[in-house]
């Protein structure tokens, strides 16, 4: 097994190894910027044991903002019947795409 840790952002959790792609929600940095995450839930790093904080470790995940996006748009319909209320929304969320480093 490789090096993996959980970290928490954006109110959802993500496994992440070093060296991973992934979309989070839309965070407010420049691209090409360093980002610190410090939800640390949990570290395996090959080394030592695992780390499990409670609630979470003293240890950061770094990571470099790649890209922002929009997502796949979802349709939502409201509808009630006998009323003649029919009601259709669209909502595309943001994200932005991050390449973990490493963590200390």
């Amino acid at each position: 097994m490789s090096k993996f840790a959980i970290i928490a952002t954006g109110g959802k959790q993500y496994k992440v190894r070093p060296g991973q792609t992934l979309k989070v929600e839309k965070l407010s940095l420049d691209q090409a910027a360093e980002v610190k995450l410090e939800t640390l839930l949990l570290a395996d790093d090959e080394a030592k044991d695992i780390q499990l904080g409670r609630p979470v470790l003293t240890e950061a995940i770094t990571a470099k903002v790649l890209d922002h996006g929009k997502g796949d748009k979802v349709t939502v319909v409201k509808y009630k019947n006998k009323t003649r209320y029919k009601r259709t929304l669209g909502h595309r969320q943001q994200f932005t795409k991050i390449e973990v480093q490493d963590w200390k």
